[in-house]
């Protein structure tokens, strides 16, 4: 057993799905408003632009015994995760300039690049301190949450490396979102399901499914940025590109469209030859139906898990909402 649950404080009161998440986002909302002095102004700011929690509900779902009840340290962990995905939000705006996030103003924006670092840095040593407070130390050395952060800055710096790269290739595209967005994703189920006293081969598979989820959630939003408006996605939209970033709808439009490639690499397309480009090798199709490849996969996952219906109705709920189909 990766843990074995019979070691914890049999003292310890485990607590409902709906109590944990509550408890997950009073410890976010305490962390950032009640930071020091000198930095609480930037961090309550950010109370402002609060995501869906959806990697917080990844940890508390996977935490859920066969009775549905969660180990109160599941909490500690989950909204670690959430913090140390804000750090990321945070330095992506700095690196994107970017002006909005989840329809307010961002931390760089209103306060400046310098600051946001700073603030961005500042977030990920609260929650790598948080994760390392939960009552069983063990549960924490064996996520390994240092090396997960690894992953999501190495994914970030072969992102950035990769800027206007229009010979990325598909396969290079998903070693860096497995990394950038994935990685988190991973880190989520794989801790909830810690609590569970789970096998090693119970807990490759949670690994899997998050990094699945995980690359499903980035495809999903790599479509949104064609699709949505400022208005409808709360945050720039048709604007990746403009920063460098090239996805799998381009990627897919570069590789059928060798003048189209050529021009970019030269003079450079505007974002209508783009769309069009997309529009015209069936871009957003194509990664759709990468999409729904993870997701098929993710779904022989949880068939082979051994759940309760209740955790599995709660997994899909996660995979659809991932894929935004829920």
């Amino acid at each position: 057993m990766i843990n074995d649950v019979k070691t914890m404080d049999e003292n310890i009161q485990k607590i409902w799905y709906d109590e944990a998440f509550d408890l997950v986002k009073a410890e976010i909302n305490n962390t950032l408003s009640k930071s020091p002095i000198v930095i609480r102004e930037y961090t309550k700011h950010l109370l402002a632009s609060q995501g869906k929690y959806i990697r917080a509900a990844s940890v508390l779902i996977c935490a859920e015994d066969k009775e549905g009840m969660i180990h109160p340290d599941a909490v500690k962990i989950a909204a670690s995760i959430e913090i140390l995905h804000l750090a990321t939000l945070v330095h992506d705006d700095v690196i994107d300039n970017a002006d909005l996030r989840r329809g307010n103003i961002t931390l760089q924006k209103k306060y400046g690049k310098r600051t946001a670092v700073i603030c961005g840095d500042y977030l990920l040593s609260v929650s790598l301190r948080m994760a390392a407070s939960i009552s069983n130390r063990q549960d924490f050395l064996n996520l390994n949450m240092p090396d997960y952060v690894e992953k999501v800055c190495l994914g970030e710096l072969n992102q950035h490396i990769n800027n206007y790269n229009v010979n990325l290739t598909f396969f290079n595209y998903l070693k860096i979102i497995s990394g950038k967005t994935a990685a988190l994703f991973e880190a989520s189920f794989f801790a909830g399901a810690l609590f569970t006293g789970i096998s090693e081969a119970e807990a490759k598979k949670y690994r899997k499914l998050g990094n699945y989820i995980g690359m499903i959630f980035q495809l999903t939003d790599d479509c949104i940025d064609f699709e949505n408006t400022v208005e409808t996605a709360n945050k720039p939209v048709q604007s990746d590109y403009e920063q460098g970033v090239i996805t799998l709808p381009l990627i897919h439009a570069l590789k059928q469209l060798g003048d189209f490639r050529a021009k970019a690499q030269g003079s450079g397309v505007s974002r209508s030859e783009i769309n069009e480009a997309v529009s015209k090798t069936g871009g957003l199709d194509f990664t759709r139906l990468i999409v729904r490849k993870y997701y098929n996969k993710s779904m022989k996952i949880v068939d082979d898990l051994d759940i309760t219906d209740n955790k599995k109705d709660k997994l899909i709920m996660l995979l659809n909402k991932a894929s935004r189909t829920a």
